[in-house]
């Protein structure tokens, strides 16, 4: 009657221990370290190790172990002061080629490690990290607009061959003076098609006839709006990338994005993930003027651009731009089949697909040269600096359109880095940080304490209640309890949830919810000794008949979590996540373990007269 066949013993035994495992590595705490990575995303050399290792011992830096990888190092230390201390001694010592950052390393065992035993993520509220306040640059979001309007409106004369003598910006008016008046209707309608939202007019100025097209109102409110959501789109992809946990990006007001970066402590660091930017230019090759002449007499040609080689190497490219990196909507890193070497294969849209096919049909034979653009953070400053390097000029053997390889990349990290940007896609107008806070780990470890503490609190004052009230059954429940608290946070740390002060609210609130179907079980089991059935069979019908109760109540507040997540922000997701985890394992603890648990006790072959209820 009150017995469970051994493959369900078996199932709760093996659920339990699997949780266990994974909820212990969070028992271990966390090492103060540093982490040095590549400036350049290349690789680390196995070398640097021992020079690590040297440095610290020459500075009286104890350290407990250095984990190297080609991707970086981890230096674990003892305390947060030597910590900072070897921050500092390494950041000197290993120069501008690498970024010494601080970390907090998991200090999990070796075999836990194997096993991908992690412990859970904490949110920013208790592990600390960076917040940053930061402004989109409208302004220059315009100005760019303005850049590419004139630019359009110089193809759509040329494709339709209507000659010129100028195209220029003015405010939000662009002013193109054309050669021949007879032609300003057909003027107009080139540019009508290639730009309908633009004002179209035509006058006289000086005795010529010149097309105005004036940018609207509505054209440039719907410009700050797009710019804003891609921005946030962009720094929200680059961070979830760059292995960020649970970042929050979000706008606030009509012009700001907040950034909230958990676990991150080093602003640099911090500025380097949010404020980097890799892109690709792809431009045809100046043939008729010499580009070693131009360099050293500083006359470069009206229509062309000077820019340089990775070896130093002047060369001379077209301003008008074939594709650019907003064109971009794939990009995979990986090796060249016939050479070997890292490169990256691009997919583009469907107008720079044309764009790109026009010009390699028309251009084969003739040389084509991809320009590597990156804003990289310089601590010096505070700001970003722009870097313009051709990493490949190559001479086009066959017409190609949407997708195609670029290769002359330094490394395979500096591929799969470049790949990254290019999907996280380019920032729609630049970004100004306004504000930045370090929260640090002591406030975390202060929000972690009164967290655990009002946790703990509800969790004994349950203990005590049911053991009081409901006797020996009371002491299977608060056994159930605890395994519940276990699952929960094995379940967090597998999955990689983040927990925050919301999520912690969400555990105290599922401790309380968790006893309610043992409550629902042990009153219905009173009602069928109050009947006067046998205390094996009050068992049996306690738990058969509360069950159909206590699975509607949980899934209707399981769906209530649901949509919590689904349409919540921030810390609501944090109070829906636990809160769904919670009600999962509680059914799991509630039903199965207390009754596996009941079953031992008051098994089918004990002959019983009462129950402690």
């Amino acid at each position: 009657m009150n017995h469970y066949p051994l493959w369900k013993n078996l199932l709760i035994m093996t659920v339990v221990l699997i949780g266990a495992l994974y909820a212990a590595p969070n028992l271990f705490g966390e090492d103060p370290s540093v982490q040095i990575s590549s400036s350049r995303s290349l690789a680390i050399p196995a070398s640097i190790e021992a020079s690590i290792a040297t440095t610290l011992n020459e500075e009286g830096i104890d350290f407990k172990a250095i984990d190297y990888t080609e991707q970086r190092v981890l230096v674990r230390l003892n305390n947060a002061e030597q910590q900072i201390r070897a921050k500092e001694v390494l950041s000197e010592s290993l120069g501008t080629q690498y970024v010494s950052a601080l970390n907090l390393a998991p200090a999990t065992p070796g075999w836990l490690r194997a096993l991908g035993a992690a412990p859970m993520v904490l949110g920013l509220d208790l592990q600390g990290g960076v917040h940053f306040l930061m402004r989109v640059d409208m302004e220059t979001a315009e100005r760019q607009q303005q850049e590419r309007i004139v630019d359009e409106i110089r193809t759509a004369l040329r494709d339709e061959n209507i000659r010129y003598d100028s195209v220029t910006a003015n405010g939000r008016t662009v002013t193109a003076v054309l050669r021949q008046a007879d032609q300003i209707d057909a003027a107009v309608a080139a540019v009508a098609r290639q730009n309908p939202e633009l004002g179209l007019d035509s006058t006289e100025r000086n005795g010529d006839t010149a097309l105005i097209a004036r940018i609207t109102e509505e054209s440039l409110q719907d410009l700050r709006q797009r710019s804003i959501l891609q921005n946030i789109v962009t720094l929200r992809n680059r961070v979830n990338e760059l292995g960020v946990s649970e970042p929050i990006v979000q706008q606030q007001g009509e012009d700001r994005i907040v950034v909230q970066l958990p676990g991150v402590q080093d602003t640099v660091q911090a500025k380097r993930i949010i404020g980097a930017t890799a892109t690709l230019e792809y431009r045809a090759v100046d043939t008729e003027n010499d580009a070693v002449a131009a360099a050293n007499s500083g006359r470069v040609p009206p229509t062309s651009r000077l820019y340089y080689e990775r070896n130093g190497q002047p060369v001379l490219l077209k301003k008008r731009l074939i594709v650019s990196g907003d064109q971009l909507i794939g990009a995979n890193s990986g090796f060249d089949p016939t050479s070997g070497s890292p490169m990256v294969s691009v997919t583009l849209d469907g107008a720079g697909a044309r764009r790109m096919f026009d010009f390699t049909t028309e251009s084969v034979g003739k040389p084509m040269a991809v320009l590597y653009i990156e804003d990289r953070y310089d601590p010096g400053t505070g700001r970003n600096r722009r870097v313009e390097e051709v990493i490949s000029v190559a001479n086009i053997r066959e017409p190609f359109g949407k997708r195609f390889q670029t290769t002359g990349l330094g490394s395979s990290d500096e591929a799969a880095n470049l790949a990254l940007f290019l999907r996280a896609g380019a920032l729609a107008a630049p970004v100004r940080i306004v504000e930045e806070r370090t929260i640090g780990p002591s406030l975390g470890q202060e929000n972690i304490d009164k967290g655990f503490q009002s946790v703990l609190i509800g969790f004994v004052l349950v203990l005590v209640f049911m053991a009081l009230y409901y006797k020996a059954f009371g002491l299977v429940a608060n056994v159930a309890l605890m395994l519940n608290l276990v699952l929960i946070v094995s379940v967090l740390s597998m999955f990689g949830a983040t927990l925050t002060l919301p999520g912690i609210a969400g555990i105290v609130l599922t401790v309380g919810m968790a006893v309610d179907a043992n409550v629902l079980i042990y009153e219905r089991i009173r009602e069928e000794l109050r009947s006067g059935n046998s205390p094996q069979n009050s068992i049996r019908s306690g738990y058969d008949k509360a069950l159909s109760t206590i699975a509607d109540a949980n899934v209707t507040t399981l769906i209530a979590s649901i949509a919590l997540f689904a349409f919540g922000t921030g810390p609501i997701k944090g109070f829906a996540v636990t809160l769904s985890i919670g009600i999962l394992t509680s059914m799991f603890t509630a039903i199965m373990v207390t009754r596996a648990l009941v079953n031992v006790i008051y098994g089918p072959r004990k002959q019983l007269k009462s129950l402690a209820i």
